[in-house]
């Protein structure tokens, strides 16, 4: 654990158990949000990869439009 995160849970550890709850609540929504998020990722970094890869190989060969945000 990290010292930030000590200072914090000893510091939420002086509220009341409410307050307390209050806080461990969105922060194990935070943390399995993180962890989908993560899961979600890993999964797709191969398909990523491999349009990232098909994209480059689109341009090398002229098959591709320069465009602004605004044209899109």
């Amino acid at each position: 654990m990290t010292d930030l995160l000590s200072k914090a849970f000893k510091k939420a550890s002086e509220l009341s158990e409410d307050s307390q709850d209050s806080i461990a609540n969105r922060l194990l929504e935070e943390i399995e949000d993180e962890i989908k998020w993560n899961n979600s990722f890993e999964s797709s970094k191969d398909k990523l990869s491999a349009m990232a890869t098909e994209a480059v190989n689109k341009s090398d060969r002229g098959k591709t439009l320069k465009i602004g945000f605004d044209e899109i």
